[in-house]
């Protein structure tokens, strides 16, 4: 019994031995594995920032002028002695016309304007947008370095002629059922100094009815609202008393608005009378 333990014995041991180097193998092989890290995500490029172009405002009557400003995505303030008054007229305007500026949510135009005689200014003046400017801020102006003098034996370097100024792209809203361009508007009347119908406006009795329409739609006022209303009020007063052609027409839908208004929201009091009392001069003026 012995004699076969002895004879056992080494091959015993050497199974023992190769079952040890296995295990440290597989040991070691789990130990060293390396896992590759996965790659990091790409980091999405900075997105620049947006430019607006500045219309030309000069020559139109204030009005007008706070129409294209709020269509193209503007603030306003009107500086100097002659205030906001529908009718007056713009003069000069800062940023120059065409200048293009970054979007920084409503960029403030300030308008200088000279009183139109031919009407009177009646009410409270608009001397600014609904809504507060934002600073304007001129293209590249983030990015432009200061400039560094030149060494005293170098001759400065030649700068590049100033670039032209684009024409500026007045943003226009879609118009519904608007006459062609071509086809003139017989106005009503003529007023000395009045500025000639927008042909790429909607008529007045058109834009009448469609403010008419969109303000029965909602049985309660927002701030939205009013501001449209006011604004559309403004612009079918001032163009019916300017001469241009339905203009009476347009008037006797807004009486029907205001007293709308006064019923459903409790306003337009004032309102109401200033159209009644264009409505008698262009009546008077069309005889």
């Amino acid at each position: 019994m012995a004699a076969h333990l002895s004879a056992l014995l080494p091959r015993l041991v050497a199974l023992t031995l190769i079952w040890l180097l296995a295990t440290s193998t597989i040991t070691f092989a789990a130990g060293g594995r390396t896992t590759t890290p996965p790659p990091p995500a790409a980091t999405p490029a900075a997105k620049g920032p947006e430019y607006l172009v500045v219309p030309d405002l000069r020559r139109q009557a204030y009005v007008f002028a706070k129409g294209i400003l709020a269509d193209g995505g503007f603030g306003w303030r009107v500086t100097g002695t002659v205030k906001g008054y529908a009718a007056n007229t713009v003069v000069s305007q800062k940023p120059a016309p065409g200048a293009k500026i970054e979007d920084t949510g409503a960029p403030e135009i300030v308008l200088v304007l000279e009183r139109n005689p031919a009407y009177p200014e009646h009410g409270v003046p608009e001397n600014s947008s609904p809504t507060p400017g934002t600073p304007v801020v001129l293209a590249g102006a983030r990015d432009a370095a200061p400039a560094k003098q030149a060494p005293a034996e170098e001759a400065p370097a030649e700068k590049p002629a100033p670039e032209e100024p684009k024409e500026p792209q007045e943003p226009k809203e879609p118009k519904k059922n608007a006459e062609p361009a071509d086809k003139k508007r017989a106005p009503a009347f003529q007023v000395k100094g009045a500025p000639p119908e927008p042909l790429d406006e909607l008529p007045l009795p058109e834009r009448a009815r469609l403010l008419q329409k969109r303000l029965a739609a909602h049985e309660k006022p927002t701030s939205t609202l009013v501001n449209h209303w006011l604004y559309q009020h403004s612009w079918l007063v001032t163009g019916a008393r300017f001469g241009w052609s339905g203009g009476a027409e347009a008037l006797r839908i807004l009486v029907r608005i205001d007293r709308d208004l006064q019923a459903r929201w409790g306003i337009g009091a004032k309102s109401l009378a200033v159209a009644r009392a264009a409505l008698a001069q262009v009546e008077r003026r069309s005889r």
